[in-house]
């Protein structure tokens, strides 16, 4: 034979192999295998999800199931409701040994479901909620995992609106905890405990991101509850936030303190200037009413003082006694105009008087010689006078100027009390937060 036969016999010897080793090893398809497994393990008689499962090592004891969740977002905290709302992926995981599969070899890691009323399901409720939704777009959002060993892994994505009870007391300057609480409705502990998952059973995602709260922190417990008809699994999360102040510097405090401020303009003015400081006394005063309605608007009538109650009130007193002092000075100022025309009166009946009787010093006459000696007070210089009863004779010291007098201590009193509240305001309510840290 030439060496092309044996080149051609070759050939046709390893298509032989090749063929005869495909016929051996037929390709799998797992999609099929995992069609045949949970048709074998959920078929019509041989589960039922109406029972749970066993406890371990397929005990009679209670079930336990294993949580853990993801904060996606966190959008709005209501101080008026007292409540939050928080979009969460929520996880599940318990042992139903009636699962156990095949897992061919390693090669079937696990086997995922889309219907949840499949198999049998916690009955766990968030006791807090008030209102809640699953999502649906474009899927729903949840999946149930089946590993070769009998666990379950139930995952969803929910929103939830939670209540949350609040201490206003140093409101703008407090921190807040609202809590996440999630129980068994139905199932005691007898035959279902939660328990969190070991390692990081809450995580967070990264730059959450809250328009007037900061997420300082967060921890699990339990909050198990015992009924009149038996103990249930609980837990909770409590999330802390603080408050961001910087908001409420620049929309509430700077403004009153600038109102009050303005309104002691008016002790600059004149006196007599009655429409200009009537105006500004009345606007800033309406203006103070308006920001602590606004203010109040915003939060829930509670039975206590706030911090902020006590500011905008303080302010609303600043003010209003801006107003007041007005028409102290205006009523001291008219009680001086008239004391003046009477003085004034009085003076004209003297010089009448004077003019009918002529100056003649007549020995031991006592009237001319009272007489005489006044004219020699007024007549004698003045004398020379220290800085400071220099500085002490600018203030108004006569009848007809009280109203200036009022003024002028008014526009040092005012802004010197203003300035000790502000230093027992700040002094008692950050020292507070801080023991409330």
């Amino acid at each position: 034979m030439t060496p092309g036969h044996y080149m051609l016999w070759a050939v046709i010897y390893f298509a032989c192999l090749c063929s005869a080793s495909l016929a051996n090893n037929p390709r799998v398809n797992f999609r099929e295998k995992e069609k045949k497994i949970l048709d074998q393990i959920l078929g019509q008689g041989k589960y039922d999800a109406r029972i749970r499962p066993s406890g371990i090592n397929g005990t009679d004891g209670a079930c336990t199931v294993n949580v853990n969740m993801f904060l996606r977002s966190i959008s709005k905290i209501d101080d008026y409701k007292m409540e939050y709302s928080v979009q969460l992926t929520f996880r599940e995981q318990w042992l139903d040994e009636r699962l156990k599969f095949d897992d061919i070899g390693g090669r079937l890691k696990y086997l995922t479901l889309t219907e949840a009323n499949r198999v049998w399901m916690p009955d766990l409720f968030f006791s807090n909620e008030k209102e809640g939704h699953f999502h649906n777009i474009i899927m729903p959002n949840v999946y149930i995992r089946i590993f070769p060993y009998g666990s379950v892994l139930y995952s969803i994505r929910i929103s939830l609106t939670l209540a949350c009870p609040m201490n206003l007391k140093l409101y703008p300057l407090d921190r807040q905890i609202c809590s996440l609480r999630m129980a068994s409705y139905g199932w005691t502990t007898a035959d279902l405990v939660f328990l969190w998952k070991e390692g990081d059973p809450v995580q967070v995602v990264k730059n959450l991101h809250l328009p007037r709260f900061t997420l300082e922190k967060f921890l699990t417990d339990y909050c198990n509850s015992k009924t009149n008809t038996g103990e249930y699994s609980c837990l909770k999360v409590d999330l802390l936030f603080k408050r961001e102040f910087s908001y409420y510097l620049i929309q509430i405090y700077t403004p009153c303190c600038m109102l009050v401020i303005v309104s002691w303009v008016s002790f600059w003015l004149d006196q007599g200037a009655v429409p200009a400081r009537v105006s500004l006394g009345v606007t800033t005063l309406l203006t103070m009413a308006t920001q602590t309605s606004g203010i109040n608007a915003s939060l829930p009538p509670v039975s206590y003082t706030k911090a902020i109650d006590v500011w905008t009130g303080v302010c609303l007193t600043f003010v209003f006694g801006a107003l007041l002092e007005f028409a102290l000075v205006n009523y001291a100022s008219r009680s001086a105009d008239r004391a003046a025309d009477i003085h004034r009166e009085t003076m004209k009946k003297k010089r009448r008087e004077l003019e009918q009787k002529p100056l003649v010093r007549h020995p031991g006459d006592p009237l001319a010689l009272e007489k005489l000696r006044q004219c020699e007070v007024h007549m004698q210089p003045p004398k020379r006078q220290s800085c400071c009863k220099t500085w002490l004779s600018r203030l108004p010291t006569r009848q007809c100027s009280r109203s200036k007098r009022i003024d002028v201590i008014s526009r040092i009193t005012f802004p010197l009390v203003f300035a000790l509240f502000n230093l027992v305001y700040w002094s008692t309510y950050l020292f507070r937060e801080e023991e409330d840290q």
